[in-house]
């Protein structure tokens, strides 16, 4: 089984660096794909609230007989449920959904700013903390300046920040922040739901290492120190995902991989998204 590599966060938790997503998995079907996932030797699996398959998710973990120690669980907090009090009955739900008595991650999904209802939302979120339900608490899709306004409250600072990030769309302004604040820059859609596998530059590193496009781009996420959470519901695709750990990358490739930035979002822009 692959020894995946593990981030230090800012409270001293570690968090695997190659994690499984479960991002538009019908319930149905989640739990044999986390199943699949855990065999393979993931460890660590992100869901939400707003994916409606928390259950699914719950299932696999049950069935799997690995030890609650040994995981790493993600859910995130959904904009219907921003502020102080629904953060409570919303993370409690996510909780029972779970099957868990505890998270080891939690995350406001969206800042939503057009609410203005994130800052409470971040101080539920610290009680939750405090109380030992959730062992690291952060944020999803924050730009520099929601995340600032945390910052300035003075209390806890978000220990991660899950954004679109892949070759089209680096989010380098985003990373730059959360590096200069000791905050874990995680990506979702990694892979830009495959639109950067065909780029000529890709498929080239890929060939050269006798590799896929896919293991590049993960690589190259890997390399440069982001947490990332592929996703695939194909056992075959779920184990590649992980072989991502027997090559790498000279600073030449790392390059071209970074040249291939174009602005090209596949989410909405965090700025006007309000669900």
């Amino acid at each position: 089984m692959t020894s995946i590599p593990t981030v230090t966060l800012n409270n001293g938790v570690e968090m695997p660096q190659l994690g499984f997503g479960v991002f538009q998995v019908p319930d149905d079907e989640t739990t044999a794909a986390v199943t699949a996932a855990l065999a393979a030797g993931y460890r660590s699996i992100d869901t939400a609230a707003i994916y409606a398959n928390e259950e699914g998710t719950g299932r696999a973990l049950a069935e799997s007989g690995i030890p609650r120690e040994e995981l790493f669980i993600t859910s995130k907090l959904w904009i219907e449920d921003l502020g102080y009090e629904p953060t409570f009955a919303a993370f409690e739900a996510s909780l029972d959904k779970l099957g868990l008595e505890y998270l080891d991650l939690y995350l406001i999904h969206w800042p939503a700013p057009e609410f203005d209802k994130y800052a409470d939302s971040w101080l539920a979120l610290e009680k939750l903390h405090a109380d030992g339900r959730v062992r690291a608490i952060g944020v999803s899709n924050f730009l520099p300046e929601h995340v600032q306004r945390l910052v300035d409250l003075g209390g806890t600072v978000p220990a991660v920040n899950q954004v679109e990030l892949h070759p089209a769309l680096q989010q380098r302004d985003v990373a730059v922040f959360n590096g200069a604040h000791g905050i874990a820059t995680e990506a979702w859609s990694p892979l830009a739901q495959g639109a950067v596998l065909d780029d000529p530059a890709v498929v080239d590193i890929a060939a050269r290492h006798g590799r896929t496009p896919a293991q590049v781009v993960l690589r190259w996420h890997l390399q440069q120190g982001r947490v990332v959470i592929p996703k695939s519901v194909t056992p075959s695709r779920i184990r590649e995902n992980l072989d991502v750990f027997g090559f790498t990358l000279s600073a030449g490739e790392l390059a071209a991989v970074d040249a291939l930035e174009r602005d090209g979002r596949t989410g909405p822009h965090p700025a006007d998204f309000h669900g």
